[in-house]
C-alpha cells in the first residue's frame, strides 16, 4: 500500500478500543500497539511525519499494510497487545532483551531420594517450586547454604544406587556432608532431612530449629554426645541462615521499586527488589530514549512481570502511569492478585525511588558514554568516506587452499558492534580453479539476490560494503551490484606488511589512508579480523570433513570399524585397492571382502 492508501485506510477505522498490527512488505510484524480509539491513534502515524521522532519515522517508512483487532474494552486491548508482542517480538516495540525468565528451585518429595535442583521455569509435574530468585548466582547461594546447613550431599552420586559402594567423598571429611552414601544412613533419615530443607525453602526457620533442638536434647539424654554435638552445630547453622534471610518464600514478592534514567540518546529502566526490608537484587534494561516515558515504562513493566512469572505486593513508581489501574487488573488476571502501584510523596519510600532512579541514571550514562564514543568513530568514518555514518557495515572475505573448498564469509557490524545473528557463510559453487575475483563476484551477487527477494536474514540493506582485497575485488563487487540495479558504497581493504588494513580503496583506485586515525584503524581492523576468522573457520570445517572422507565410505557393508581395520592392516587406500580377494577375506567377512574387491576392480576377474 502507498502512504496515501495507508492514510485513507486509517481514517476509516472505528472510534473503538483495540490493537493495531503494522507489517512490512514481507508481511513481517514490525509494531504492535493498543489504542482507546483506533481511528485517532493509527491516523497519527500518517499525518505530519516531521513531528515524529527518527525511530517513528523509520518505522512508518517500513509500513506496507496494517491490520486492526477491535476489542470489547481498553483492558482487553492491553491483554491482547501483550500477547501479540510476546508472540511476534516486533522490531520497533520496546522489548526486553532477556526473556529467559528467572531461576527457581525444584523439589519433588514423591521421589525416594528427593533432591533440590535449579530450573529455569515451572512445569506442571507435581513437584514444588520455590522462587523466583533474582539471578542464578543467588539461587546457587541458596542451594549451597541449605546443603551445608543440613549436611546434604553435594556430589554426583546417585541414590540409592551408590549407597555403600564407595568410601565417602571429601565433603564428608570436611564435615560438609553427613555421609549419606554410607550403609548406616537410612532412607528415612535422608527424607527427614530433606523435609527440613523444604521447610527452610518455605522460610520456616523457627520450626526447623525447634525440631533440631528437640533431636539434640533427646540425643544428650541418651548420652549420644557425638550426635548431640553434630545436631548442635546444625542448629547454629540454621539459626544463622534465618538471620541472613538467604531463603524466603517467594523471595522477590514483597516490594519492587522502579527507577528511570535518561540521557540524550539512551534510557534505563531499573527495578530494585526488596523483601523483609532487605535489598535482594537489581534488574535493569537499557533502551533507546523513548518518545513517551510513561508508555515505555508501562510496556516494559508488563513484559518484565510476565517473564518473571510473579506479581509483587507493592510497586513504587517515580510517576503516575496513564494505565495504572489497567496494569493492576492485568497483574490480577495474570497472577491471581493485584499489585498496588504507589507514587510516594514523603518518607523512606521516596528515598527508595530516588535510589532506583540514581541507579538507572548511572547505567544510562555509562552505556551512553561508550556508545557515544562508537557513534563518534562512525561519524568520522562517514566524513572520511564522504557518506552518512555507516550504521550497518557488511564485510566479505574469501578463503581457500590451492583452490579447494572455496568459501566466503559475510560479517555484519551494527553501530560499530558485531551482529553475529546476521553473519552468513557461502560455499563458492562452479569454480574448478582458484579465482578470488570470480568468487567475490559470485558471493556478493548471491547475497543481494536474496536481498531483492526479501529472504529472511538478508532483508537489511547495508550502509557500507568492505571487501577483503584491493581494487579488483571491489570492482567485482560493484559489477555484481550493478547487474542487480543496486548501488551501495563499496571499498576494498588494503593491507600493510603485517596484514592489517592500512587503507580503504575505492573501485576507481583512490586510496584513503586510515592508519593515521587510531579509532577508525581499530574499528576497521576489528571488522577485517572478524571477517577473516569467520571465513577460515568455515573453510577448516569443510576441509576437515573432506579429509575424513575416503573411497571406503562409498562401499556397502564397510562401516567405521571395518574401515579402521582395513587402514590399520594395509596402511593406505592404494594398498587396499591392490589387495587380492584372499587377502581381503582374511580381514573381512566374505560379502564385505567381495564388495571392497569389486569396488576397486570393477569389470575385472575375481
Amino acid at each position: 500500500m502507498t502512504f496515501q492508501e495507508l492514510k485513507e485506510k486509517a481514517l476509516t477505522l472505528p472510534y473503538a478500543p483495540g490493537v493495531y498490527i503494522m507489517r512490512d512488505k514481507t508481511d513481517k510484524v514490525i509494531y504492535v500497539g493498543k489504542a482507546k480509539k483506533l481511528k485517532n491513534r493509527v491516523s497519527q502515524y500518517f499525518q505530519d511525519t516531521a513531528s515524529h521522532t527518527p525511530k517513528t519515522r523509520m518505522m512508518v517508512s517500513k509500513i506496507h499494510h496494517f491490520d486492526v483487532i477491535v476489542a470489547a474494552s481498553e483492558f482487553e486491548a492491553l491483554v491482547l497487545e501483550c500477547s501479540l508482542i510476546k508472540r511476534y517480538m516486533p522490531k520497533y516495540n520496546i522489548l526486553l532483551k532477556d526473556g529467559k525468565g528467572y531461576p527457581y528451585l525444584r523439589l519433588d518429595m514423591r521421589e525416594i531420594y528427593p533432591k533440590i535442583t535449579l530450573v529455569s521455569k515451572i512445569e506442571d509435574d507435581g513437584a514444588e517450586y520455590f522462587g523466583p530468585y533474582g539471578s542464578r548466582g543467588v539461587t546457587h547461594s541458596v542451594m549451597e547454604a541449605i546443603r551445608v546447613t543440613l549436611k546434604l550431599p553435594g556430589c554426583s552420586r546417585q541414590f540409592p544406587r551408590d549407597v555403600g559402594k564407595e568410601r565417602p567423598c571429601l565433603n564428608y571429611h570436611m564435615n560438609q556432608c553427613a555421609g549419606w552414601c554410607q550403609e548406616n544412613k537410612t532412607c528415612t533419615e535422608y527424607r527427614q532431612t530433606m523435609e527440613q530443607a523444604r521447610q527452610l525453602l518455605l522460610g520456616n526457620y523457627k520450626s526447623v530449629a525447634d525440631q533440631i533442638r528437640e533431636q539434640m536434647l533427646l540425643a544428650a539424654e541418651k548420652l549420644e554426645f557425638e550426635l548431640a554435638a553434630s545436631l548442635r552445630d546444625r542448629l547454629t547453622a540454621v539459626e544463622a541462615l534465618g538471620q541472613k534471610q538467604l531463603v524466603t518464600a517467594l523471595s522477590l514478592a514483597d516490594t519492587d521499586v522502579i527507577g528511570c534514567g535518561e540521557t540524550e540518546t539512551k534510557a534505563c529502566f531499573a527495578v530494585l527488589h526488596f523483601s523483609g526490608g532487605n535489598l535482594l537484587d537489581k534488574d535493569y534494561e537499557i533502551l533507546p530514549r523513548p518518545d513517551d516515558k510513561q508508555e515505555a515504562v508501562s510496556s516494559l513493566m508488563k513484559q518484565y512481570y510476565i517473564s518473571r512469572g510473579l506479581a509483587p505486593k507493592l510497586v513504587l513508581l517515580p510517576f503516575e502511569l496513564d494505565d495504572g489501574e489497567l496494569f493492576s487488573q492485568f497483574m490480577e488476571v495474570q497472577f491471581g492478585r493485584k499489585s498496588k502501584l504507589r507514587i510516594p510523596q514523603r518518607g523512606d519510600n521516596v528515598r527508595l525511588v530516588e535510589l532506583a532512579c540514581k541507579n538507572a541514571q548511572e547505567e544510562a550514562e555509562r552505556v551512553t558514554g561508550k556508545e557515544e564514543r562508537i557513534q563518534a568513530v562512525l561519524v568520522q568514518l562517514g566524513k572520511m568516506l564522504a557518506m552518512e555514518p555507516p550504521m550497518r557495515i557488511e564485510s566479505f572475505d574469501i578463503s581457500n587452499i590451492s583452490g579447494t573448498d572455496i568459501v566466503a564469509s559475510m560479517v555484519v557490524f551494527q553501530e560499530g558492534k558485531p551482529k553475529k545473528s546476521d553473519y552468513k557463510r557461502f560455499k563458492v559453487e562452479g569454480l574448478v580453479d582458484q579465482d578470488d575475483y570470480a568468487s567475490m563476484y559470485q558471493v556478493v551477487k548471491r547475497r543481494f539476490v536474496h536481498y531483492k527477494d526479501a529472504d529472511n536474514g538478508f532483508a537489511e540493506a547495508p550502509d557500507l560494503l568492505l571487501i577483503d582485497g584491493g581494487v579488483a575485488h571491489a570492482c567485482k563487487a560493484v559489477e555484481a551490484l550493478r547487474e542487480l540495479d543496486l548501488d551501495f558504497p563499496v571499498f576494498g581493504m588494503v593491507k600493510d606488511d603485517r596484514h592489517r588494513t592500512r587503507a580503504l580503496v575505492t573501485p576507481e583506485g583512490r586510496e584513503i589512508r586510515i592508519d593515521n586515525n587510531q579509532a577508525i584503524f581499530a574499528l576497521i581492523g576489528n571488522v577485517q579480523e572478524e571477517t577473516h576468522r569467520f571465513a577460515i573457520t568455515y573453510h577448516r570445517q569443510l576441509r576437515s570433513k573432506r579429509l575424513r572422507y575416503s573411497q571406503l565410505d562409498d562401499i556397502a557393508g564397510i562401516g567405521p570399524k571395518r574401515k579402521q581395520e582395513l587402514l590399520r592392516q594395509f596402511k593406505s587406500i592404494a594398498a587396499i585397492s591392490g589387495a587380492t580377494l584372499p587377502e581381503l577375506e582374511r580381514i573381512l567377512p566374505l560379502n564385505a571382502a567381495q564388495a571392497v574387491y569389486r569396488h576397486f576392480h570393477a569389470g575385472g576377474e575375481e
